[in-house]
């Protein structure tokens, strides 16, 4: 089976000229092509979840930062404020009652925050899903 192609010549008139490929050096094409899009779509589904790992990753930072800032303010401020409420009057055990709380949700507010990001992270490669259909 050949595949023939006309064009013109040199000379600026028209003419037949017959340019053959044979079966098996369009097939050897084909494969090449085909070998070439499945490359570059792996490279796009690499790029994509690349992106949405690293993305999950400073969610996951922005957790644990929530996480150790909640817990360095609760050790340092702790014993200061009690301190202080016990000075006001309170009893010992309500001030670090009332100062564990507040430093208590303080920390779990950021650490939600980072948590509901989290979630809003879609982790297929949707680029390269619609380019594979």
């Amino acid at each position: 089976m050949s595949v023939y192609t006309q064009t013109e010549s040199s000379t600026g008139t028209s003419g037949n000229v017959a340019h053959e490929r044979s079966l098996g050096e369009l097939i050897s094409d084909l494969t090449k092509d085909t070998t070439q899009l499945v490359r570059q779509e792996i490279n796009l589904a690499k790029t994509e979840i690349t992106q949405k790992v690293t993305k999950v990753g400073r969610d996951v930072g922005m957790i644990a930062v929530g996480g150790v800032v909640a817990y360095a303010g609760l050790l340092a401020l702790v014993a200061a404020i009690v301190c202080g409420l016990v000075a006001v009057g309170l009893a010992a055990w309500v001030a670090a009652l009332i100062v564990g709380l507040v430093f208590a949700i303080g920390g779990g507010l950021v650490a939600f925050q980072g948590l509901s990001a989290l979630k809003r992270v879609d982790p297929m490669p949707r680029q390269t899903m619609e380019s594979l259909k």
